[in-house]
């Protein structure tokens, strides 16, 4: 739960908001994070000192539902001549490390990012007589720092996300996100390390699927274009009853097609409804990948495979010529690969997960044939991925979100994979990866092509259960791929 107040009203955990040259009694008393944050808002809002603000009634620390401390509200003038509208302008705390106390957050270093890196703003264009902020963008604040919090998968600018309903629950076309940097907000020094600032921008179906086969930068600099679709500051706007495509559709041909026939896709993986089967080998098999256990611990995946995994999803973002998968390195670093923060989930990432689990059961196996099994949002990028990525020489990872379970598909140009043109199939554990020739890959787009639209995978699915009597969950898609590379689509 939450309540609306002023930021400077006194409450039970949150004492009103210092300026910046606060007494250093009363600085001393604020949680420096939180201090330095304000001191952002109010370099940029000097004259509303004490904006409305959403609280968590109880903080996530003390067992509350709701990551985000606060959510701080402010009226923004925007500039008429420059075609920015008046709007509001919401800002998160509680991404970041407030406090430095480790109650929420584990303190890093001031030289890395402080908690998870970044708070979350977003700009609603101001309706005509609203004298207050409508308060449901802190929920969907709230919504998108709890799967953050859940899944410990960051957001970066160009970032996508599918919500699948009007961001607002009204009939708006205004149905996902994209994710850019603040045009305003700059990156703030904390006690507790750096802080950065990503805007949420509603778009519209057509936009998402635009984003997701080309990049979303390319779409979010298009959304800056068209005044009615954001602006140069990408203020949502949920009245907007058109697509930029629609408003412009020279946009689609000039600009997507050609944009996805050059570059390609930069969306290098999902976290997704996914699964995979070892047909080689008997599912009772003790040693199955999928279910490994030692005593009583379930098999996971390794610290190292999961930072890989997680730095090949960063990295989609980067549209090398040389594709590569980050090496799995023989040592562990204290936690560290690259230029990626240590990791926070002891479970999955720390030292003590993949010391019960032997040497040997965790190899690299070759495999001949196995079974992927998709739900239908994820079954309908395939398609991106074959023709977005792999034709361009590229990778794409699906991350289970319902288990410590991934596929990556590689092609022949990336280096550092395990699967290889001789064993095309391998498995690291519950990791597997598939190697596909561009010759495979043009035979599977063909067998898939009724994937390129998700009203027609409804109806296909729909059919091909009637037809077969197969008992089947709604919009669950499996594919079957025999170790001869032949193709047998399976539903």
């Amino acid at each position: 739960m939450a309540e609306l107040r002023p930021s400077g009203a006194p409450g039970p955990t949150a004492p009103p908001a210092p300026g910046p040259n606060a007494p250093p009694a009363f600085a001393s008393l604020f949680p420096p994070g939180l201090h330095a944050i304000y001191g952002e808002c109010r370099r940029l809002y000097p004259d509303q000192p004490n904006p409305l603000q959403v609280t968590a009634i109880v903080k996530y620390w003390l067992g509350g539902p709701d990551p985000l401390d606060y959510v701080s509200m402010y009226r923004n003038v925007g500039s008429p001549s420059a075609n920015i509208p008046e709007h509001w302008h919401y800002i998160s705390f509680g991404l970041s490390d407030l406090y430095g106390d480790s109650r929420v957050h584990e303190f890093t270093g001031t030289d890395g990012p402080s908690g998870f890196g970044f708070e979350l703003t977003f700009r609603l264009k101001r309706e005509t007589g609203e004298s207050a902020p409508p308060t449901w963008p802190a929920e969907l604040m709230q919504g998108l720092a709890r799967y953050v919090f859940q899944s410990e998968n960051t957001f970066c600018s160009g970032d996508h996300v599918s919500w699948h309903s009007p961001l607002d629950n009204s009939e708006s076309r205004i149905q996902h996100m994209l994710l850019t940097e603040d045009p305003q907000m700059q990156p703030v020094q904390t006690p507790f390390g750096v802080v950065t600032f990503l805007q949420i921008v509603g778009v519209c179906t057509e936009e998402l699927h635009a984003a997701q086969q080309w990049n979303g930068q390319g779409i979010l600099e298009l959304l800056r274009t068209v005044p009615v679709a954001g602006g140069p500051w990408l203020i949502t706007d949920m009245r907007r009853g058109e697509t930029i495509f629609e408003i412009d559709p020279h946009l689609q041909q000039e600009r997507v097609d050609k944009g996805i026939e050059t570059d390609g896709s930069n969306l290098s993986g999902v976290s997704a409804k996914c699964a995979w089967d070892d047909l080689s080998r008997p599912p009772e098999d003790d040693e199955d990948s999928r279910s490994i256990c030692i005593g009583t611990q379930p098999r996971r995946l390794s610290g190292k495979d999961t930072e890989q995994i997680r730095e090949t999803l960063r990295r989609g973002l980067e549209i090398n010529s040389k594709p590569v998968l980050p090496p799995i390195n023989p040592q562990r670093q204290n936690g560290f690969t690259h230029d990626r923060a240590p990791s926070r989930k002891d479970s999955l990432e720390s030292d003590s997960s993949t010391a019960i689990i032997p040497h040997e059961l965790i190899r690299t196996r070759q495999l001949e044939s196995v079974h992927l099994k998709f739900n239908q949002e994820s079954g309908a990028l395939i398609p991106l991925c074959l023709r977005g990525r792999l034709l361009h020489g590229r990778h794409f990872t699906y991350k289970s979100i319902t288990g410590d379970m991934a596929i990556t598909f590689v092609s022949t140009g990336v280096e550092g994979a395990f699967a290889t043109e001789e064993h095309p199939y391998a498995a690291h554990g519950p990791w597997l990866q598939i190697l596909l020739t561009e010759e495979f890959v043009e035979k599977m787009l063909e067998d898939l092509e009724d994937l390129t639209s998700p009203e027609e995978v409804k109806t296909a699915v729909g059919e091909k259960a009637q037809e077969e009597e197969v008992p089947l969950r709604s919009g669950t898609i499996a594919l079957l791929r025999s170790a001869e590379l032949s193709s047998h689509p399976s539903v």
